[in-house]
């Protein structure tokens, strides 16, 4: 099992992607999503020019805010920067769109995306699709040091519901999910992502080089430590929140009734963010976003809402629990603190669990 790290992207703070490196992570995945954090392509290639063993890509790039074209040509950058080490995630903008009022793109549109953006990542011609046309574009400078395709870019694809994971078993190196609680819900994952792989004839599997990882924060408990302990909250409070500004946009959009996990908390949550008037609510929805807890939205975090979607445990609950995952065909779990905490839960995982795994 591999550990790596997601970054709120911040060119201020490259330090925290060193560190990682320093302690032995092994991915820096650099979250892209403009209405929220600094660009990622600026925070990766000054990680870039200050590592050089992490592997670094984004955590996840949005196919709706740039054209394949950019993106190919941003990762492709950073690949001179760190040459094979360099990596490419990428996703339909669940948060990055929705935080501007837009829905992510719909299946079919992600998967045109894919279609062009998989031959331009290595340097391939690829048709762009321009309102009724489609046009051959390919990046006709390669040389020189502009851009990088010599050294393989590994292409891992977003996805959550079985349309999206079969993409990413279709098109992609590998695949990033969400956590994954058991063993029986990781191989109905497997599933849906080799649906995708066999409509193209491809085979992939826990036994094969496909890489699978999984988002979540991790907190290390202490002897008698309770769930929700301050700490606990301060450490990962935050991404407990954004999974639930997730579940509210699958409500609003689609209905979608929340996880039971949400159950204690849901008519009291709707209810505030309904204050908000709704032409300006998307804005409200993600504030804090996977970086700190709006002080109003403090009391969301109960023990259910908080062991949702983050790993806490002790020492040896949470070795126990990333070796039931890798024995399921999980290939690395990335952790996203808080931001004011970050530090302090990088050493902690690295000191407790990195070891171990």
């Amino acid at each position: 099992m591999d550990l790596g790290i997601c970054v709120a992207s911040h060119v201020k703070d490259v330090d925290y992607v060193v560190r990682a490196e320093e302690l032995g992570y092994t991915h820096a995945w650099l979250a892209d999503s403009q209405m929220l954090w600094a660009d990622c392509y600026a925070a990766l290639a000054l990680a870039a020019d200050r590592t050089s063993r992490i592997s670094l890509g984004t955590g996840v790039a949005v196919s709706g805010t740039r054209p394949a074209s950019v993106n190919a040509a941003g990762i492709a950058t950073i690949n001179v920067l760190a040459p094979g080490r360099t990596f490419f995630g990428v996703g339909a903008g669940n948060t990055a769109r929705r935080v501007m009022g837009l829905p992510p793109q719909r299946i079919k549109q992600f998967e045109q995306y894919l279609e062009e953006l998989v031959p331009l990542l290595k340097g391939e011609e690829a048709g762009m699709h321009h309102g009724e046309e489609t046009i051959p574009i390919r990046h006709i400078m390669p040389d020189k040091g502009f851009v990088n395709f010599e050294d393989r870019i590994p292409l891992y694809i977003s996805g959550f519901g079985p349309k999206s994971l079969a993409l990413a078993g279709k098109h992609g190196d590998g695949a990033v999910l969400a956590l994954v609680g058991n063993p029986a819900a990781m191989a109905s994952v497997w599933h849906m992502m080799q649906e995708g792989a066999r409509s193209v004839g491809r085979e992939i599997g826990p036994d094969t080089d496909y890489y699978t990882t999984a988002l979540t924060a991790m907190v290390v408990l202490d002897d008698d430590e309770p769930m929700d302990s301050p700490r606990v909250k301060a450490e990962c409070g935050a991404m407990a929140m954004a999974a639930v500004h997730y579940a509210y946009d699958q409500y609003r959009n689609f209905g979608h009734q929340p996880p039971n996990a949400l159950a204690g908390i849901w008519e009291d949550y709707t209810q505030l963010l309904e204050e908000v008037p709704a032409e300006r609510r998307h804005q409200r929805i993600h504030a804090g976003h996977n970086c700190w807890v709006l002080p109003e939205e403090e009391r969301f975090l109960t023990p259910e809402v908080l062991a949702a979607s983050n790993m806490i445990g002790t020492r040896e609950q949470l070795i126990e629990q990333l070796r039931g995952m890798a024995a399921a065909g999980l290939n690395q779990v990335m952790i996203l603190p808080n931001f004011d905490t970050r530090f302090d839960v990088l050493e902690r995982v690295a000191r407790d669990i990195l070891p171990n795994v």
